[in-house]
C-alpha cells in the first residue's frame, strides 16, 4: 500500500450498569488487539442506574471496579423500579429516546465514525440504531458497519417496530459466547435474522468482549473491508 491505513473510528456503546470509562477498561485487550486498525471512542448512557445489589440477572456479572458508583443504562424495562432485565417483557420502556439523542450528539460532537460497537444492552441499542439508519429515520447516522457483542432483541412491545422494518443491510459482526449466562447464546442468535448477511464470531466464554489472539483474524477480516 502506498499510504498507511487510517484507523477506523468506532463509537463504543457500553452495557447496563457500566459507563464509558469502565467499558474502556474492560475492552483494553480489544484495543490492544486492534490498535493498528481502529480507534475506539467511548460514551456513557444518559441514565443513572440505582445501585441495587439484589437485582436478578445483573449485568455485568461482576460489577466494574472502576466507576461502579456511576452505573448507567440506555433504557429501563421496569419503568417504576428504573431497572432493566433483558428477559423482562414489558409494554413500554423508559429512556430510549434520550439515549438515541445522546448517540446523535456524540456523532455530531465526536464523529465522524466509521462503525459502531455495542455490548449487551449496548448491542441491543446498536441494533435499534442500525434499524433507524436503515429506515432513514435518523439522517445523522451513517455507520458503515456494526459489531454487536452479546446482543439481543428487546422484549419490550414498544421496541418491536425496530425488527419489523426492512432487513438491516449494514454489514454486521455478531459476537457471542457459548457460556454466557446473562445473555444466553439463543438470545443473540434470535437477533441475527434482523441483519442481512450477518457474520458471527462464536467463542467458548461468557459475558464479555472476547479479544484473544485466536479472535484477531475474525475481527481483522471483517474490518479490512472498510479500510
Amino acid at each position: 500500500m502506498s499510504k498507511a491505513a487510517v484507523p477506523l473510528r468506532i463509537l463504543c456503546i457500553h452495557g447496563y450498569r457500566q459507563n464509558g470509562n469502565s467499558f474502556r477498561e474492560k475492552t483494553g485487550a480489544l484495543r490492544k488487539l486492534l490498535k493498528k486498525q481502529v480507534e475506539l471512542v467511548y460514551i456513557s448512557a444518559p441514565h443513572q442506574v440505582p445501585a441495587i445489589q439484589n437485582e436478578t440477572n445483573q449485568e455485568p456479572e461482576k460489577s466494574a471496579r472502576s466507576g461502579e458508583e456511576d452505573q448507567r443504562g440506555w433504557w429501563f424495562s421496569d419503568v417504576q423500579a428504573r431497572s432493566f432485565n433483558a428477559k423482562q417483557e414489558c409494554e413500554s420502556s423508559l429512556g430510549l429516546e434520550e439515549s438515541v439523542e445522546a448517540v446523535k450528539t456524540a456523532v455530531k460532537d465526536l464523529g465522524p465514525f466509521d462503525g459502531i460497537l455495542g455490548f449487551s444492552q449496548g448491542a441491543a441499542l446498536v441494533a435499534m440504531l442500525c434499524a433507524l439508519q436503515e429506515q432513514k429515520l435518523q439522517p445523522d447516522f451513517n455507520f458503515r458497519f456494526a459489531i454487536l457483542v452479546a446482543g439481543f432483541r428487546s422484549a419490550c412491545s414498544q421496541h418491536q417496530r425496530f425488527y419489523k422494518g426492512p432487513v438491516i443491510t449494514i454489514p454486521s459482526l455478531h459476537v457471542f459466547g457459548q457460556d454466557d449466562r446473562v445473555i444466553p447464546e439463543e438470545m443473540s442468535r434470535d437477533l441475527l435474522p434482523a441483519f442481512d448477511g450477518a457474520q458471527i464470531l462464536f467463542h467458548p466464554g461468557g459475558h464479555f468482549v472476547p479479544a484473544a489472539s485466536s479472535h484477531r483474524q475474525t475481527y481483522q477480516d471483517f474490518l479490512k473491508t472498510f479500510q
